[in-house]
């Protein structure tokens, strides 16, 4: 028997079982059901079908993490069209691109955000509705569609869906575009379901679990966490901007038990004063993605916060998870420092997941934990392709594999650890230096709060390292005592060669240090080319 494996599948689910438990919390003290919830989606998917909207056709949201932003994910797809997440921190232009790229035909924007968009609404060729989420403050706005009394409008019977399979696309996503023009990543039904379902199974969700959203919900459809926690029942906790004193009392008042941040936005809360006020009530996990954490840090967090430590690995191309970090039964008699260096690697395959580690003639490399190599995927989280970009599609998805760009090695356990990115990686002299290996030891610094890596232009080396350094508060450190630091405990030829200190680094909306900025100081535009 073939039944299409639909993402609205999982709040259905959720309804039929969980109809009467709290499935959504926010900061404005919304509390929302399960059955309240699905009521909303619904009258949703029937106010987008008045507006014209159908099969295939893209809705865009601007939105910060919200009940509407979740009620968006089913509410869209419902009715067989395509939901496209804004990144919150782009510029005019940007949306331009995007919401005319992707050729959205409605867009739905928080009203503390539609002022980004305003100046370009006569460039938008393809919208034709400005639909305003309310907040608080700005319930209605001149030429916008006022959100609630749209949905009250409507009623929550849905009728006459289109027939709908799983290989439909469900939602676009635009990537950061530090190659050149942003490009829309295609996920379809299919791949969101196989990640939900790992998700549930590798980070061991239930209906008990409370979820923190941490992570913005238009990065990479916050995980796919809308679609795993709904589909188990648990509660979502809706965090609309990353604020240590707001995080740390939803911890405690709603009992959180889950909670998947950047490793930048775990470091600002171990480094925040409300953390000595924070009284833990529950068990905890949180599950980190981005740049490989030391050890050390790792260490911290189980053994000071109290929380269980997950490393995901992944990427919006593949939905986005591919692999997770979990010590094996076998390893039971490792030592604790030896078990926190496997949590800090990127780990092993999840379930439906199959990974390579190959050389530059595609030859799988020596299964030593040194011979480096590409990271390469398949399976059925990997993206349909880019929206409208065959060229990339093609470049990225070769002989049925998709080729990451990250540099890894691989264990004779199957852990992998990613070294760096293809284009962090920095040639001095003929050796490669990996950026994260030199963060990690910078990070073990008891002065040094942030920290990042990149390559300098030398004439004699090619490259040498350079790291940009943020102080914690109350400390001190010289240029000196960081060199000196680092060659004491690795290869002289690793240690960063220069030091400059900022007072914060730039970073994504979802916690990513955004390299490519800091690399334009000696780069100029070149910077954006290599990254």
């Amino acid at each position: 028997m073939y039944v299409p494996m639909l993402v609205n599948d999982f709040l259905q689910r959720a309804v039929s079982l969980y109809g009467n438990k709290t499935a959504i919390v926010c900061e404005d003290g919304t509390r929302l059901t399960y059955r309240e919830f699905a009521v909303r989606a619904n009258k949703l998917a029937n106010a987008l079908r008045g507006l014209g909207v159908g099969k295939g056709d893209r809705v865009a949201y601007l939105s910060p993490n919200t009940h509407h932003m979740l009620e968006a994910f089913y509410g869209v797809t419902k009715i067989g069209a395509i939901m496209v997440p804004l990144n919150t921190r782009l510029i005019g232009s940007d949306y331009s691109y995007i919401l005319n790229h992707s050729g959205a035909k409605v867009l739905c924007a928080d009203a503390e955000l539609a002022g980004l968009v305003e100046p370009m609404r006569d460039e938008l060729k393809t919208v034709e509705h400005f639909v305003l989420l309310p907040d608080l403050q700005t319930p209605e706005r001149n030429g916008w569609i006022a959100y609630e009394p749209l949905l009250a409008a409507q009623t929550d019977e849905l009728s006459d869906l289109p027939e709908m399979d799983e290989s439909d696309i469900a939602t676009i996503l635009y990537t950061s575009g530090t190659t050149g023009k942003p490009k829309g990543v295609m996920t379809t039904h299919r791949n969101l379901y196989g990640n939900a379902v790992n998700s549930m199974l590798h980070l061991r969700m239930n209906d008990r679990d409370v979820i923190l959203h941490t992570l913005p919900l238009f990065h990479v459809n916050g995980w796919g966490n809308p679609f795993s926690i709904t589909a188990m029942g648990g509660t979502h906790v809706c965090l609309r901007k990353i604020d240590p004193a707001v995080i740390y009392r939803l911890l405690e008042q709603e009992e959180v038990t889950i909670a998947c941040m950047a490793p930048t936005v775990l470091n600002m809360l171990i480094n925040s004063a409300e953390r000595e006020q924070f009284n833990k009530t529950s068990d905890m996990r949180v599950v980190i993605a981005g740049s490989a954490p030391p050890p050390s840090f790792v260490k911290i967090v189980e053994e000071q916060m109290g929380w269980e430590f997950i490393q995901v690995y992944g990427m919006t191309e593949c939905s986005p998870f591919l692999t997770v970090s979990h010590p094996k039964s076998t390893m039971e008699n490792v030592s604790p420092d030896e078990r926190y260096k496997y949590k800090a690697k990127a780990g092993f395959a999840m379930l439906g997941v199959e990974l390579r580690v190959v050389d530059g003639e595609g030859n799988d490399v020596q299964p030593d934990g040194k011979q480096i190599g590409e990271v390469i995927a398949r399976g059925n989280v990997v993206m349909e392709g880019y929206w409208n970009q065959p060229e990339e599609t093609a470049a990225a998805i070769r002989n049925g594999w998709y080729h990451t760009g990250d540099m890894a090695t691989i264990d004779k356990e199957g852990y992998i650890d990613i070294v760096d990115r293809k284009k962090d990686i920095i040639i001095s002299g003929g050796e490669n230096i990996s950026s994260i290996e030199v963060e990690g030891m910078i990070y073990e610094h008891p002065a040094v709060l942030e920290a990042a890596v990149i390559a300098m232009p030398n004439e004699q080396w090619g490259e040498l390292p350079h790291a940009v350094v943020v102080v914690r508060p109350g400390h001190s450190v010289t240029e000196e005592e960081i060199i000196r630091f680092c060659r004491e405990r690795m290869a002289h030829f690793k240690a960063p060669k220069t030091v400059q200190f900022v007072d914060a680094l730039p970073k994504t909306a979802s916690g990513k240090i955004q390299k490519v900025q800091l690399r334009e100081q000696f780069w100029g535009q070149s910077a954006r080319r290599v990254n």
